[in-house]
């Protein structure tokens, strides 16, 4: 039988391993493990598994990294912000740090963690399962104004559409209220009319999904921490998957790496490594960038 991990492809994999460049014996921390596709295949140049730590958050990612751990990877279930603060507080330090965003392969695969508007299931889209908040209580609880607010800063949907999208999903739940993915997707459908490249639905789904796991607050609160967790000459490589993840991860290097005297990051990829450009085979690295920079001192 396949096993999910075969299946996966992990996104931007070869110039992932160019810009990280593992050698034997040297340490590597994955921040959002996933199926351990990166994983697997740094830790087969490093030589060893235990010189691997992985992080994520999901319960269903972390039983996909079983036979890993097996092998002596320490792998820790908890989002990136606080295992890099944790792991900062303990003075960890590694020569690799991989940071890949958004939705991982185990909460795409599966319609009943409610990511993908691609199958029914329901309306949840937690990347942690133990957390209360869900896509449910947002579309159903959250007043119009909000919805519109969420659908506008992470849909980057246009105002007079957000407002369209926002007024339909209040005035449906009153006596419909939204449980499946099918549910809010045929919705956003009907608002929007036409299908073009992408699926209708496609901006409500990312907005609502960023809402509930607090993606950005998370990203804009972890990037800070990175560089502590680096030893000299160590390497970190960050893939996102739209423009405002990407906004903040350049920002961010852009300010470590033009600190002056006081910079101690040099950024390895002048432009972004582009999934469309360099991934043509694998349909999720379509909206990826890549970006990497390496500790100096």
């Amino acid at each position: 039988m396949t096993t999910p991990q075969q299946l996966h492809i992990p996104v931007l994999l070869d110039a992932v391993l160019d810009l990280l460049k593992p050698a034997q014996s040297e340490t590597y921390l994955d921040l959002t493990a996933g199926y351990g596709g990166h994983a697997r295949e740094v830790i087969a140049r490093i030589g060893a598994a235990n010189l691997a730590t992985l992080v994520d958050r999901d319960e269903f990612a972390i039983s996909q990294l079983e036979d890993l751990a097996q092998n002596g990877a320490r792998v820790i279930r908890l989002d990136f912000l606080n295992a890099a603060q944790e792991l900062s507080e303990q003075g960890e330090k590694f020569d690799m740090i991989l940071l890949d965003l958004g939705v991982s392969s185990p909460q795409l695969d599966r319609f009943d963690r409610g990511f993908s508007f691609r199958g029914e299931g329901v309306l949840d889209m937690r990347m942690d399962q133990s957390q209360d908040l869900t896509a449910a209580k947002i579309v159903n609880r959250y007043s119009e104004k909000d919805i519109f607010r969420i659908l506008t800063e992470y849909g980057e949907e246009r105002s007079g559409m957000a407002a369209k999208i926002a007024h339909a999903i209040a005035t449906t739940r009153k006596k419909n209220p939204f449980m499946t993915t099918t549910d809010l997707a045929e919705l956003v459908k009907k608002v929007k009319g036409g299908w073009g490249k992408i699926h209708p639905a496609t901006q409500t789904f990312q907005a609502v999904r960023i809402a509930v796991n607090d993606e950005l607050g998370q990203l804009e609160r972890v990037l800070p921490v990175l560089p502590d967790l680096l030893n000299p000459g160590g390497r970190l490589a960050i893939i996102s998957f739209h423009s405002l993840e990407d906004r903040i991860v350049k920002n961010f290097l852009k300010d470590q790496c033009e600190a002056g005297f006081e910079s101690i990051m040099k950024n390895l990829t002048k432009h972004p490594i582009s999934g469309d450009m360099n991934d043509v085979n694998n349909p999720r690295a379509r909206s990826a960038k890549l970006r990497a920079a390496v500790k100096t001192k």
